[in-house]
C-alpha cells in the first residue's frame, strides 16, 4: 500500500538526487583555487622543464638581441650531453666576471622579481650567462687559421652567425677577450668551451676559461618574444664534419637525443596526470646572463 503523499495527484513526485553528483562550487571560491593550481603548475614547469630567460646584453648579437626572451629546455641535458653549436644557459664559475652590474632594487621591485622568478619570467642574475658551445670534452680548439677562423680538431669553422668578430691583429691575452687569437687548448673532461656570437664584446672561454657541464642550466631552443622575432635556435651546419676528439673524456658521453621537445612532452604528461614523486634533477638553477 502506497503512502498518501504518493497518491496526491497535485503533488510533484519526489526526485532523488543522483548519487555521486556534488554541488557546483561558487565562482568566488572556484577562481582562487584555479589561480593557485595554475601558479603551482607554472612553478613545477619552471623548476623541472622550461623557463623563459631575458637577454640583457649584446654578447650574442645578432642571434639574440637585447630584450629578447628565449625558452630554455632544462631537462635535455639530464638525458644527453651538450653538443657543439648549441646555445646554452649556464651559471658562471667563480672566476667568471659578470658582463653587467645588477642595479640596486627597492622592496617592491625585489618582490616582483621574486614572483617572476618563481614562474620563470624574471630578469637574469649577474652570474648567469648564455653562449654557444664550440668545444666539448676532448676537443682541441684554437684560433686562428690563415683566414682568421676558429679550428676544432683541425677543422676550420665558417661561422655565419658571427657578424662582428674580434680583432685578429691583437696578440692573445688570457686576461681579455678583445683578441680573436688564443692558443690551442684541450677541453677537459666534464667541461665545455663556449663563445658568444658577438665576439667583439663577449666575455667567454677565451679569457674566462672552460665551463663545467654541471653548471649548465639548459639549452635555449626558441625565441618567444618579441613576437616578430619568433624563431628557433637550432644547431648550425657549421659543425658538420668536425672530427671526433682524439683524447676522449674519462666519463662516457651520453648519446644525443633527436628533438628536445620529444623529451619534454612525456614528462609534461607525467607531471599533469601522475601523482608519483620525482627526484630533483641536477644542475637546475635560475635565470640567465649573456
Amino acid at each position: 500500500m502506497q503512502p498518501e503523499d504518493d497518491l496526491d495527484p497535485f503533488r510533484s513526485p519526489r526526485r532523488a538526487r543522483p548519487s555521486g553528483i556534488r554541488k557546483q562550487m561558487p565562482l568566488w571560491q572556484e577562481l582562487p583555487l584555479l589561480l593557485i593550481v595554475a601558479f603551482c603548475l607554472a612553478v613545477l614547469i619552471r623548476t623541472f622543464l622550461l623557463q623563459a630567460f631575458f637577454i640583457p646584453s649584446g654578447s650574442m648579437e645578432d642571434t639574440l638581441l637585447i630584450g629578447d626572451r628565449v625558452l630554455v629546455n632544462k631537462i635535455v641535458y639530464d638525458v644527453r650531453d651538450p653538443q657543439r653549436g648549441e646555445v646554452v644557459v649556464f651559471r658562471g664559475p667563480p672566476n667568471w666576471t659578470p658582463e653587467f652590474q645588477e642595479p640596486e632594487l627597492g622592496f617592491m621591485a625585489k618582490l616582483g622579481r621574486t614572483v617572476g622568478d618563481l614562474v620563470g619570467v624574471s630578469r637574469p642574475g649577474e652570474k648567469d650567462f648564455i653562449k654557444r658551445v664550440i668545444g666539448v670534452p676532448g676537443d682541441k680548439v684554437k684560433c686562428c687559421d690563415e683566414q682568421g677562423r676558429v679550428q676544432v680538431n683541425g677543422k676550420s669553422l665558417d661561422e655565419p652567425y658571427v657578424l662582428e668578430n674580434s680583432d685578429p691583429d691583437l696578440p692573445a691575452n688570457p686576461r681579455e677577450c678583445r683578441s680573436r687569437q688564443f692558443a690551442e687548448i684541450t677541453v677537459a673532461p666534464g667541461n665545455l668551451w663556449v663563445m658568444g656570437d658577438h665576439r667583439l664584446v663577449s666575455q667567454d672561454s677565451r679569457c674566462q676559461g672552460q665551463v663545467p657541464i654541471d653548471n649548465v642550466i639548459g639549452r635555449a631552443f626558441v625565441i618567444v618574444w618579441p613576437y616578430d622575432r619568433w624563431n628557433g635556435l637550432g644547431t648550425p651546419s657549421t659543425f658538420d664534419g668536425v672530427p671526433q676528439a682524439v683524447a676522449m673524456p674519462a666519463t662516457p658521453v651520453r648519446p644525443p637525443v633527436q628533438g628536445d621537445i620529444v623529451v619534454i612532452l612525456p614528462i609534461v604528461g607525467s607531471l599533469a596526470f601522475s601523482a608519483r614523486s620525482r627526484r630533483p634533477f641536477s644542475g637546475l638553477r635560475r635565470r640567465l646572463r649573456p
